[in-house]
């Protein structure tokens, strides 16, 4: 997550100068064409350029809309297991009885979960998860695919457990029981908006009319600018790639990229509160801004 309210104009380069040198050989390639090939038998129309601009800025405008809102329904998400990790941690420390050492097993499976998530939905192989859980849980999990999940499924039972040894009542049982509810409800809408593709025709279209938008627009300004068509015919379509891949940037929310949903942030900051909720003493440090840009 970019948390600089500038970005460096090397940053845009960077994301878009393929498309650029795409761009300037279409512009080129526009432009003689019209001084060599039509320009003595026709002119284009400038009512062509101006109506597929019209177009590209609804499709545009509708793909960053719906790429935000799936961006910042993973955020709340996130937010979410923060508040509801802090929330359940609190609950068991407080609220049940003689059991210390069940009561530290269950918060350090809970950190376990966020790592497996996390590591589930940036599609990586991150083991940090393992030095939270215990051998059997390790084995029991093992049996699973799904590992956030099924540490989930050894959460409830351990809670049923805590009921049938009278560590906590019925109220008690119910109210830590909706967070584990919670936790799940979260987990299912970050995979869902992880497994849901966005509708890659709007994508197409949007590329193919700024290409088209492009073209079209240096012939018919190459008739009265000349060769600097190229350059003005680069500039308006720099404006709306540039505008266009900033959004489909907020596409995959919990891509590992600046763009992104900090998870690494997110996890790091539950790990440390609920370790201090316990009393460690070995805190892990924050995770630090990379290049003061950005946070994954």
């Amino acid at each position: 997550m970019l948390i600089i309210q500038n970005i460096r104009f090397s940053r845009i380069l960077r994301n878009t100068w393929k498309v650029d040198l795409i761009m300037i050989a279409s512009c080129t390639v526009s432009y003689l064409v019209r001084e060599y090939l039509i320009a003595h038998h026709f002119e284009i129309p400038s009512i062509i350029p101006t109506l597929l601009g019209t177009a590209i800025a609804f499709f545009i405008g509708f793909n960053n809309n719906q790429a935000y809102d799936r961006w910042w329904e993973a955020r709340k998400i996130w937010g979410a297991l923060v508040n509801d990790s802090r929330s359940f941690t609190r609950s068991l420390l407080n609220y049940v009885d003689g059991e210390e050492a069940t009561v530290k097993k269950m918060i350090y499976r809970h950190l376990a979960f966020l790592y497996a998530l996390k590591a589930s939905l940036r599609g990586a192989v991150d083991e940090i998860y393992t030095k939270y859980l215990s051998e059997d849980d390790l084995r029991e999990i093992e049996k699973h695919t799904n590992k956030h999940n099924a540490l989930l499924n050894i959460q409830s039972k351990d809670l049923q457990k805590l009921s049938k040894a009278n560590g906590i009542d019925g109220f008690r049982f119910i109210e830590i029981n909706e967070m584990l509810t919670r936790f799940s409800d979260s987990m299912g809408m970050s995979e869902r908006i992880k497994n849901t593709i966005f509708p890659t025709t709007y994508t197409y279209l949007t590329k193919v009319f700024i290409w088209l938008f492009v073209v079209t627009f240096t012939l018919v300004i190459s008739q009265s600018a000349g060769i600097f068509a190229i350059f003005l015919g680069w500039l308006i379509g720099f404006v709306f790639v540039s505008t266009q891949v900033n959004g489909m940037s907020l596409v995959n929310p919990f891509e590992n990229n600046s763009a992104g949903v900090p998870l690494n942030q997110i996890t790091r900051t539950i790990e440390i509160n609920l370790l201090q909720m316990l009393g460690e003493t070995d805190i892990p440090e924050p995770v630090k801004p990379i290049n003061d840009e950005y946070i994954l």
